[in-house]
């Protein structure tokens, strides 16, 4: 009976161990993946840094910094966090003009709340005025932290 209760310890602290170390190569490698160019995984690092999540500490200026590279690839969702992060000057100098730059790339590829934030939507064109400054701060203020959750759920 004792070797029963000795061999089920030493089972599930080997399976524990098995599942620890299961997890640091999960974390390793999007970092690994990042540092080897992968845009989803460097908007994923911009996101853990943005967030303050999973061992990484909440660090804007790093998050610019891998947000930055993704949106230099095209990766849209780091497109439209790096407009909102120029137009707040999270983490990186406020540029308006490097906001409204990455703004348009998004718009380049369909997404429907660059095109309101730059007063391209259907709706603008109907004659209902709108006062765009107000909805692209409000936008800034919301979109990094949401967009990166869902950059965060990407697979």
């Amino acid at each position: 009976m004792l070797r029963k209760i000795i061999w089920m310890l030493l089972s599930f602290s080997l399976l524990s161990a098995n599942c620890v170390q299961a997890n640091e190569p999960v974390e390793n490698s999007v970092t690994q993946q990042a540092e080897q160019g992968n845009a989803l995984a460097q908007a994923k690092l911009g996101s853990l840094y943005l967030l303050g999540q999973d061992g990484h500490d909440k660090d804007e200026k790093k998050a610019a910094e891998w947000m930055l590279k993704s949106a230099n690839q095209g990766f849209l969702e780091a497109q439209v966090i790096m407009a909102a992060m120029y137009d707040r000057g999270l983490g990186i100098e406020m540029d308006v003009h490097k906001a409204t730059a990455f703004y348009e790339k998004a718009a380049a590829q369909g997404h429907k709340p660059s095109l309101a934030i730059l007063g391209r939507n259907d709706v603008a064109k109907g004659g209902i005025a709108f006062d765009y400054k107000r909805i692209r701060l409000g936008a800034a203020k919301q979109i990094p932290n949401e967009y990166a959750k869902q950059i965060l759920r990407k697979k």
